[in-house]
């Protein structure tokens, strides 16, 4: 797997480092130790498979309110989508900023997002599969979200908005009084 830090800091893209033969290929997908070199030290708790019908369908800005914050780490495995990542860290040098990364099943590349961070989805192709790591459990009551459109971080998708849920839609703009979890 290699490694590289994204502008918001303590975030990854990881390469998978694929080895090939006239089979296929193989690739690690998780290394303790490999993981530990960036710092990561928490179990992952639970594993989600989330599958996406329609292209230009949103999922997101989600988020689990301190002290339940979470890491995730999420790999696209059928389909392309655009994975974006929102620092709402207290005092971060990059609070409100975002980054976004293709993730396909072609293009092998994970990300690594760490506690303090929204994190949601566009599909750019119809039947996307992604596949999430969880540090902490999911906890009714305890999560939060962004709104996919919000002013504040001005998040460019690469298609039109085609379908979004009715609660995803009702996450609130973010009050200018908002200083981060």
């Amino acid at each position: 797997m290699i490694f590289t830090e994204t502008s918001l800091k303590g975030s990854y893209v990881i390469d998978l480092e694929p080895i090939g033969d006239d089979r296929g290929w193989f690739a690690r997908t998780y290394c303790k130790n490999e993981f530990g070199k960036i710092g990561h030290t928490k179990e992952w708790v639970q594993l989600n498979h989330s599958f996406t019908k329609q292209q230009g369908t949103i999922r997101g800005m989600h988020y689990q309110i301190p002290p339940f914050s979470e890491i995730k780490l999420v790999r696209c495995i059928a389909g392309i989508v655009y994975d974006v990542i929102v620092d709402l860290r207290q005092g971060s040098s990059t609070f409100l900023h975002y980054f976004g990364v293709e993730l396909s099943a072609a293009n092998k590349k994970m990300i690594y997002i760490p506690e303090g961070f929204a994190h949601g989805f566009q599909a750019l192709t119809d039947d996307c599969e992604l596949i999430y790591h969880h540090s902490q459990f999911y906890l009714p009551g305890v999560e939060g979200g962004i709104k996919y459109n919000e002013p504040m971080v001005n998040i460019e998708w690469p298609l039109p908005v085609m379908n979004i849920s009715a609660r995803d839609n009702m996450h609130p703009l973010i009050d200018t009084n908002f200083k981060g979890l």
